[in-house]
């Protein structure tokens, strides 16, 4: 039986201390790291963006991961006792099913040539993340794929329906993951989609991509309750591909809201400046739990035994998104500079703040308990 990870993503980690964040603990100011290892969280999920300014650069924000940051972090968590999951979007911001854009570097190239940037790029940064001694054990070639990744060149769906770029879904993926293999082959490799209730979306993406493929150990998941679909959605289709696949299973990300109350009060930025809360009210009327403090931790405990449950033991953990992402000023999932690079209107501002493991003040909440506690059969 596999090790059940228990995970965090912290990527806007340096960020947010530098604008002010405090943890607290019954209490007690504790370093987010310390509470992490306290409460038996083994692996830090950190992402790497390719290059998170503009041309005259000015920084994109959210963490601004490039890979100097991410070795960064990469050697805290090392040094406070846990391993890292290094996340590489291919991308110079944020990269999921509605935005992949290549980095700003890679424009103008052709197929073979974006392949190879992959390569290069990916061996690169294995390189200086291991030569700088972090404590690697996981690595994601990509960003919840699940409309590929490098448009127009990846891009798998369009407003006129699928679009038949595996070739080159697979060939970019391929290059990474055969970089990796050459920096340090035994660091196991995940393949990372998200909505993670679609069970349709699965079939069709790993049925297209694994005969394309080269090998990798892990499916990654993305699971919003808002966004994708019901615990028993998720439940049936983690239990059908770990049995058509025969690949372990993690959810790469996960989240969910202790509150429905704002934090406009904790940002400080003018009404037309923030994004607000990504939980907008029509989008939770039917989740499985009310997003309350105790909605937060009951949810918790029937995702992780579900998880854990999964057959022939297949179910190998989680990450939590952003739990320590707190309200405070200065720290938005976008800056001016990275809207015009992602073709967003905006606004900026914090929209995670309410599914953090911190109330607005920083004090941690009670799921942190269940996640502690929590033992796979």
């Amino acid at each position: 039986m596999s090790k059940f990870i228990k995970g965090m993503d912290l990527s806007t980690m340096l960020e947010v201390k530098q604008c002010g964040a405090k943890y607290f603990v019954d209490g007690q100011e504790m370093d987010i790291l310390d509470i992490c290892k306290k409460n038996n969280i083994d692996t830090i999920r950190l992402r790497v963006w390719n290059d998170p300014k503009s041309p005259d650069g000015r920084p994109y924000g959210a963490g601004n991961n490039d890979l100097e940051a991410t070795i960064e972090m990469g050697k805290r968590v090392t040094e406070a006792g846990m391993g890292v999951l290094v996340n590489f979007h291919y991308s110079d911001f944020w990269a999921d099913p509605g935005k992949q854009y290549k980095p700003k570097a890679w424009e103008g190239l052709s197929v073979e040539e974006l392949a190879q940037a992959v390569y290069v790029f990916t061996k690169d940064s294995m390189e200086k993340i291991l030569a700088a001694g972090v404590n690697v054990t996981l690595i994601q070639v990509g960003n919840e794929l699940s409309n590929g990744l490098m448009w127009p060149e990846g891009r798998l769906w369009g407003t006129e329906g699928e679009i038949d770029n595996y070739d080159n879904v697979a060939k970019f993926i391929n290059a990474g993951i055969r970089a990796c293999r050459e920096v340090k082959k035994d660091i196991p490799i995940m393949i990372h989609l998200d909505n993670g209730g679609n069970n349709d979306l699965y079939r069709r993406w790993f049925d297209h991509f694994i005969p394309r493929g080269e090998d990798f150990e892990y499916i990654g998941l993305s699971y919003y309750p808002f966004w994708h679909g019901r615990l028993d959605q998720l439940e049936y289709n983690l239990n059908d591909i770990a049995k058509r696949y025969g690949k372990e299973l993690i959810m790469a990300e996960v989240s969910m809201g202790f509150t429905m109350e704002d934090y406009a009060s904790y940002e400080k930025l003018e009404p037309h400046e923030r994004k607000g809360y990504a939980t907008r009210a029509h989008l939770i009327d039917n989740i499985d739990y009310p997003m309350t403090v105790q909605g937060q931790m009951d949810f918790t405990k029937d995702f992780l035994n579900r998880v854990a449950n999964v057959v022939d033991g297949k179910g190998c953990g989680f990450f939590w998104w952003e739990p320590a992402w707190i309200p405070v000023p200065g720290s938005g999932w976008a800056t001016e500079a990275s809207l015009e690079y992602i073709h967003d209107p905006g606004p900026c501002g914090n929209e995670w703040a309410n599914q953090a493991l911190f109330d607005y003040e920083g004090n941690a909440l009670p799921t942190w308990d269940v996640i502690r506690e929590f033992k796979k059969n």
